[in-house]
């Protein structure tokens, strides 16, 4: 594998599920494979879990891992073509990515959307431009349309806590007080379509994701009919698509609640405002899963790693 940029780099789920949870079991067996090699982490946005789960699979891979906060303390990154640098951006992408490649083995990126302009967003400038322009493999820590690590990770977790062949998993909007990307809906409903699980999708009109992303798979507007006899409930928010990057309404009866929950088990990727998006009573409760995903995240990040250090 050359570089991880959307769940679709991942040719078998269940096979890199199962060689996860082996990472899981035994996280130093691969100590040498990363030894005198760099990972570079770009940040273009906040992070918390990404950049420390990211950084632990390295140490874990013995990778040495520097980071940057690109927003502020680098010079401003210019990603157009022919563009006149006579403005704020002091640095080209052409030369950014190609000087960075110099000094690591691998770069991890992560930067967000704008959530004004639909077609620049869904061009993914930023990630496809690190990998046009940089000589080494590329993972993306999340894009303007994708979050693959949270994705995959998502799946390892439904995964190891399923009681059932084929468990039933609802993707669940949820009210929010400022308007959220798709990149981890988006990567959440592409590894659901990739497993063996009745998965569907819940939200008030007009919040529907991009039909491209969604493919098949039902979507449902009646948030309590959706929910009956789910295994798992996972929540997001997100803006709306087609009326791009807006709220188009804060309807406080989609936050899930204990009595919406039921028997299932309850999903997200965290950071999440309480209740707003969940009421305490889940996220206090055994029925939470949340500190779980978040430490599957350093094993999803370094399976990834593994397989590309293994093709350098």
């Amino acid at each position: 594998m050359k570089n991880y940029t959307s769940i679709n780099d991942i040719d078998n789920i269940n096979t890199w599920i199962k060689e996860a949870r082996e990472i899981k079991a035994n996280p130093l067996a691969n100590i040498d494979l990363g030894k005198n090699k760099t990972l570079g982490l770009l940040f273009f946005n906040s992070s918390l879990r990404t950049r420390l789960s990211t950084q632990k699979a390295a140490l874990n891979l013995g990778m040495n891992p520097i980071v940057m906060n690109v927003s502020g303390d680098a010079w401003g990154i210019e990603f157009g073509d022919g563009t006149i640098m006579n403005g704020n951006t002091a640095e080209h992408i052409k030369e950014a990515a190609a000087v960075v490649s110099q000094y690591c083995e691998v770069i991890a990126v992560r930067a967000f959307p704008s959530l004004t302009n639909k077609d620049l967003d869904e061009s993914e400038h930023v990630l496809k431009s690190f990998v046009k322009f940089a000589s080494v493999p590329i993972i993306s820590m999340e894009s303007a349309t994708g979050h693959p690590l949270q994705g995959f990770t998502d799946a390892i977790t439904i995964a190891e806590n399923s009681t059932k062949k084929r468990p039933k998993v609802v993707l669940s909007w949820a009210p929010h007080i400022k308007a959220l990307p798709h990149a981890v809906a988006n990567s959440f409903t592409q590894a659901m379509q990739k497993m063996d699980v009745d998965f569907l999708i819940t939200n008030p009109e007009g919040y529907n994701l991009n039909k491209e992303i969604t493919k098949d798979t039902p979507i449902i507007h009646n948030q309590e009919e959706a929910l009956k006899d789910a295994d798992f409930v996972y929540t997001k928010n997100w803006s709306s698509y087609e009326s791009y990057g807006e709220i188009l309404e804060v309807d406080n009866n989609w936050m899930i609640t204990k009595e919406k929950l039921g028997n299932a088990k309850f999903m997200h990727c965290l950071p999440v405002r309480r209740n707003v998006i969940v009421e305490d009573a889940v996220l206090d409760s055994e029925s939470s899963l949340v500190i779980e995903q978040s430490n599957n995240r350093t094993f999803a990040a370094q399976l990834v790693l593994k397989k590309i250090l293994e093709n350098l």
